[in-house]
């Protein structure tokens, strides 16, 4: 299978700040090449100018003499075919196993993110734009397909601690040893960032979902794959996937009447994978939760016994 490979010496280092740098601007880490209309023109007529006499030369030398040539009027050479598609084009899987290629390859993220702990800081806005932040801890151990991944979300507010606890396809909570039903739009929150995630189209094949690619887009001056995902349960997530880099920069998704973005930013190296630090995620254009990573450690020992609940 031909791979899409636009930049492969990728850098996964972060960039010096705006003030600091003078060169082509950066949206979400991806830089923007702005030409100089005048510049370009000048630069235009200059080459054409450069061109007449060699041009004119050409022409002279190439032109056809009365007693040379094998080429007659009922045997004329054959001309060039005419491709109307001068674009490389490429399928979803070539633009998806490229992307995975870029995040670490399947056997090193099957083997490296097999289980981890993650811990950062969280802040969520209320409908007045009131910001809540918590500190928490996010354990798992890596299943067969994302449906049968255990994840355990500790949360540390300033008035409670509690934890989210998933696993054998059912949500449920913990709070003071007991177990508890989380209220929905908590659980709504949780379950959306593991069914729309990064991780979701990184481990496509082996959740059973189907990939389309959408073709490409122009936005914000940044050229984009758009990958359509839809899993076993026929729920839609769009991906936007950079196509100089093979980054997801942001992915969409709509439940009900309300339509999410989440945006993935400050991309680093973490154990020869490639992890977002900073995630924002919109509601209808409206900033909701912001998430910043601190640090991920992949393949430390995580207890199965944190998973289950007790009054199973």
């Amino acid at each position: 299978m031909r791979a899409v490979c636009y930049n492969p010496a990728l850098d996964y280092g972060t960039f010096p700040s705006e003030g600091a740098y003078k060169g082509p601007i950066r949206i979400q880490g991806e830089f923007l090449q702005l030409f100089r209309p005048f510049s370009a023109l000048a630069l235009a007529l200059l080459c054409a100018f450069l061109a007449l006499p060699s041009a004119a030369t050409k022409a002279q030398t190439t032109a056809p003499q009365p007693n040379q040539g094998t080429a007659t009027p009922n045997n004329k050479p054959t001309p060039p075919k005419d491709n109307k598609d001068s674009k490389t084009s490429f399928t979803a899987e070539q633009v998806v196993e490229s992307v995975i290629l870029v995040y670490g390859s399947r056997p090193a993220l099957e083997h490296i993110r097999r289980n981890g702990v993650e811990r950062g800081k969280v802040t969520r806005f209320t409908p007045e734009g009131n910001p809540e932040e918590s500190n928490y801890e996010r354990r798992f151990v890596r299943g067969e397909s994302l449906d049968k991944d255990k994840i355990r979300l500790d949360q540390k507010l300033s008035t409670m601690e509690y934890s989210l606890i998933y696993g054998d396809g059912k949500l449920w909570g913990l709070i003071n040893g007991a177990a508890f039903t989380p209220r929905q739009d908590a659980a709504n929150i949780f379950l959306s960032q593991h069914i729309h995630s990064i991780e979701a189209l990184l481990r496509y094949k082996e959740s059973g979902s189907t990939i389309t690619l959408n073709g490409k887009e122009q936005q914000k001056g940044l050229e984009l794959f758009v990958v359509e995902l839809l899993d076993k349960e026929k729920r839609k997530t769009r991906y936007y996937v950079s196509a100089r880099t093979l980054r997801i920069l942001w992915l969409e998704y709509e439940d009900g009447a309300v339509k999410y973005t989440r945006k993935f930013m400050d991309y680093r190296p973490v154990q020869q994978t490639l992890v977002p630090y900073h995630i924002i995620l919109l509601e209808d254009g409206r900033q909701s939760l912001e998430t910043r990573v601190l640090t991920i450690i992949y393949g430390t020992k995580v207890d199965d016994s944190i998973f289950k609940n007790p009054e199973a």
